[in-house]
């Protein structure tokens, strides 16, 4: 409304600068000046009620897009107001047709059934679901099902804290899906020992055979497949057959890694630091061995040297699982 009054007293004052100038006599001074005095005015307020209709990028700065409108007004008596009116009917309409057409809709993409999650639940809280005797059993089921894409390193803690459920349902289960994991390992094993007895000494097809039997005698250690008396068989297994490679492949850092940890398992931590320490001199990344050797030197009770080693580990920005431990055993007393 405001901008209609403006533009309306410029009409006003317009009119009346060249009705002065009639009145007053054409070539007077006083009819000159008056007619300056009105045309000047009405320029300011033509410019000041069309300012708020331009686009805002064509506005900035404001003083200097108004004085040049109202210079255009008032250079040209009557030309220059239509000019001025012409130019911002002109500029929004420019403005107008330069956006880009509105759209009705966004076809969507085509979505592949096969990339769907297999299961509902996540590792993360399933212990605590599986253990709640409140949880409706069905529901419980589904959850140890969904365990069989899971690894076995994660899948079989939590199969075993299930063995001792009153469910005898999810007992039964819980014994089958450790047991299928715990025999698929066994008959690879049965088969590379027949093709380790195959096998020609000292040739290739020995050394492979012996390199696989120790990998999965540790699968059985690290998936937590078997306990007591098994589990210290498997152990001894894979650190046989773990010697065998290295007397064939002394340069092999990932064995002498295999080797340290069996060890330490058995409890000889001396040679344990040794072939860990033979591992990093053969280039073996650091955040694969330093935190073993912390390990070994928090349990012998050296927390110095623990200490020392996180705080070697801490440059290491690839361990987000550590990061808890190695910022408290970073942290100054």
């Amino acid at each position: 409304m405001l901008n209609l009054k403006l533009g309306l007293s410029a009409l006003g004052l317009e009119v009346s600068a060249w009705s002065g100038a009639w009145l007053l006599a054409e070539r007077s001074d006083a009819a000159l000046a008056s007619y300056l005095l009105l045309h000047a005015a009405a320029s300011v307020l033509l410019s000041l009620s069309l300012l708020p209709l331009l686009p805002p990028r064509l506005s900035k700065p404001r003083w200097a897009t108004l004085l040049l409108m109202t210079a255009c007004s008032y250079a040209v008596p009557v030309a220059g107001f239509l000019g001025v009116m012409a130019a911002l009917v002109i500029l929004r309409l420019y403005r107008r047709r330069s956006l880009p057409e509105d759209f009705d809709a966004v076809q969507l993409p085509e979505f592949d059934q096969h990339q769907r999650r297999q299961s509902q639940f996540r590792h993360a809280g399933l212990h605590s679901f599986l253990t709640n005797a409140q949880v409706p059993v069905q529901a419980r089921m589904r959850a140890m099902a969904a365990l069989q894409y899971a690894s076995g390193r994660t899948a079989s803690p939590l199969l075993r804290s299930v063995l001792g459920d009153a469910s005898e349902d999810l007992r039964l289960l819980a014994y089958g899906m450790l047991d299928n994991l715990e025999k698929r390992i066994n008959r690879a094993i049965d088969s590379e020992l027949d093709a380790l007895q195959a096998a020609l000494p000292d040739s290739s097809q020995q050394l492979q055979s012996a390199h696989r039997l120790s990998d999965l005698y540790w699968e059985l250690v690290y998936q937590a497949l078997v306990q007591g008396d098994l589990h210290a068989h498997a152990i001894q297994e894979s650190l046989r057959y773990c010697q065998l490679v290295l007397q064939r492949q002394e340069g092999n850092a990932a064995m002498h890694l295999r080797r340290g940890r069996l060890l330490h398992a058995l409890g000889r931590t001396q040679e344990a630091e040794h072939a860990y320490d033979k591992a990093r001199a053969l280039g073996l990344p650091a955040t694969r061995v330093l935190p073993y050797l912390a390990q070994l030197a928090f349990e012998r009770r050296d927390h110095a040297q623990a200490q020392a080693l996180m705080r070697e580990l801490r440059q290491w920005g690839a361990l987000p699982r550590l990061r808890p431990v190695i910022d408290y055993w970073s942290q100054r007393p």
